[in-house]
This record gives structure tokens, sequence and C-alpha cells, in this order.
């Protein structure tokens, strides 16, 4: 009876702590509500329908009335002639975008952040920054309109004699079309965090390094990289943990079925057989798949960089 009391009374106390807390910052937690209910909607109660990826779902029947099938739909999967193509060129195109896509914002912020004359570095910026803001069906028309087989590409051939080439249609051509197209749409706006970071540096630590004669490539080597590296492991981090996740909407835009054996990836393979073939339950299993595995590359990430000493999620 009397730890219970006890337990009463600091639960009571810890209460009264947490609250008084949770009144002197409300309007802070006021702020942090939508994003909570965003995240509650829209990624929490979607678990309720993991359940489907062991169900032979019937739409008409619901989800927990729908039979049982336990694993069948998972076995199907990895039995499927189709799936060891998904996984590599999911992995692959993901793989490409890491090593010639990640650098790329990187240097465009380095390079930003020397530029003295302000109406031009805005300039730079805004062009950079547009087209992360036009959605893949935009910016594929524009894509399309410059290297399909009546695009600017085409139509310079032609003017010159040479014989045309259809890059959209090309299996050889088309992940490297669909990395470089990824690249010039987002590398703008990603750039952003690293030119916010390069703010944060010191400007004495250049001062200083200039007066003992360092050179501006040893600037920013050994100073303004130095600085962001933090950033720069923890976005790779993040990058690394959606290797399986290679760009839904822009591989459904830029693809068609002469590219398939190339460019065919899981989510738009479960695209086609949840919504357009209606198997649900295979569609959810090829998911929820694709999610386990990146949370075990974003778990292991985080701990080699954790172990290299540089700052982790967690």
């Amino acid at each position: 009876m009397m730890l219970l009391k006890e337990s009463v009374y600091i639960f009571l106390v810890w209460g009264k702590r947490n609250l008084r807390n949770i009144w002197r910052w409300r309007y802070f937690y006021l702020l942090l509500t939508p994003t909570l209910l965003y995240f509650i909607v829209f990624s929490y109660i979607p678990f309720y329908g993991v359940v489907i990826a062991f169900k032979n779902f019937q739409p008409f029947l619901g989800i927990w009335d729908s039979p049982w099938v336990g694993w069948k739909n998972f076995e199907t999967m990895f039995s499927s002639v189709k799936f060891p193509e998904l996984i590599r060129n999911t992995v692959l195109i993901s793989i490409y975008r890491i090593i010639f896509g990640f650098p790329v914002p990187i240097l465009f912020a380095l390079l930003l952040n020397e530029v003295r004359v302000m109406w031009f570095k805005r300039s730079i910026q805004t062009i950079a920054y547009f087209p992360h803001f036009l959605s893949w069906v935009i910016f594929g028309g524009i894509i399309y309109n410059v290297v399909g087989p009546s695009g600017i590409i085409n139509l310079v051939l032609e003017k010159f004699g040479i014989d045309t080439i259809n890059l959209s249609a090309n299996p050889d051509l088309f992940r490297p079309l669909v990395v470089a197209t990824g690249i010039l749409k987002e590398f703008g706006w990603a750039a952003i965090i690293y030119l916010a970071a390069l703010t944060g540096i010191d400007p004495h630590l250049y001062e200083a390094a200039k007066i003992d004669g360092a050179s501006k490539l040893r600037q920013i080597w050994h100073i303004t990289l130095t600085g962001i590296r933090p950033m720069i492991a923890m976005l790779l981090i993040l990058q690394l943990g959606s290797v399986l996740d290679a760009g839904f909407e822009q591989i459904l835009i830029l693809s068609n079925p002469v590219v398939y054996s190339v460019g065919d990836i899981i989510d738009t393979y479960v695209y086609r057989v949840g919504l357009l073939e209606a198997n649900y339950g295979l569609a959810t299993a090829v998911g929820l798949f694709k999610g386990v595995i990146a949370a075990i590359l974003i778990v292991s990430a985080n701990h080699i960089i954790r172990r290299t000493g540089e700052k982790s999620l967690w």
C-alpha cells in the first residue's frame, strides 16, 4: 500500500511539472500540432492497412473480413521472375543517384557561397530552385520535348544530317536520363540546407586562414567542408535509407514498355499490380518488404556514421 501511494505521488508530481511546462510553452506546442496531426493521419494510421499483405483483400468485404492467406503474397513476390529485375533496377538507379547526384548540391552550394554580387547570386538561386516546384508531369513533358522522337535534340541532328535517336526509348540511355533529369530538377532545392549550414561557419576562421597564407581551395577544404560535414553525414544517412525509393513519379512519367527491363522499379510495379490489376495483397506485401529494408538500411547507415565520429540522427 505504501509503494502504491508513493507511485501515485510521483506520478502526480511528474504530471504537474509536465503540465506546467506544456502550459509555459503552449504556443510552441500549438505550432507543432499541425505537423503532429499530419504524421499521425498520413504515417501512423495507414499502418492499419499493412494487414492487407497477409490477406486476400476483397474491397467489398473490408480488411478484417477478407480471408487470411498468411505468407502467400510474400511467397508469390519472392518466386516471381520479375522480382530480381525490380530489385536490380531500383538499387542501381538509387546508387547512381547517390554517386552522381549527392555531390552536386554540395558543389553548387560551395560555388554559390563564393559569389559576392548579390543580384547575380539571387538570380542563380531562383533559376536553380524553380524546377523543384514543377510537378513531374510538367517537367517530364519538358524533358520529352527535348529528348523525344521529335524533340529539340533530334531536330538539331536532322539539321546537320545526323541520324536521330530516341533517348526516351533507348534502354542503354534510360538510366543516365533518369539520373540526369533528377539531378537537374532537385539540386538547387537540395542546396538550400547546405547554404544554411554555411552561414553558421565563423567568418573569423577564414580570416585566420588568410593570415596563415591558405589559398581559397585550402579554405574550402579545411574550413567550409569541415563546417558542413555533420550536415552532409546526416543527409547521406537519409538518402541511404531511401535506396529502394528510386522516384516513382519520375519513372512513371519517363518510362515506357520498351525500357521496362532497365527502368521498372518496385514502386511502379506496385502501382501496376495494386491499382491496375487490383492485386492489393501482393502490392502491399511488396511495399512492406520495401519499408522493412529501408528501415534496416537507415539504422545501419546511422550506426556506421556514428562509429566514424560524425553526428547521427540518434
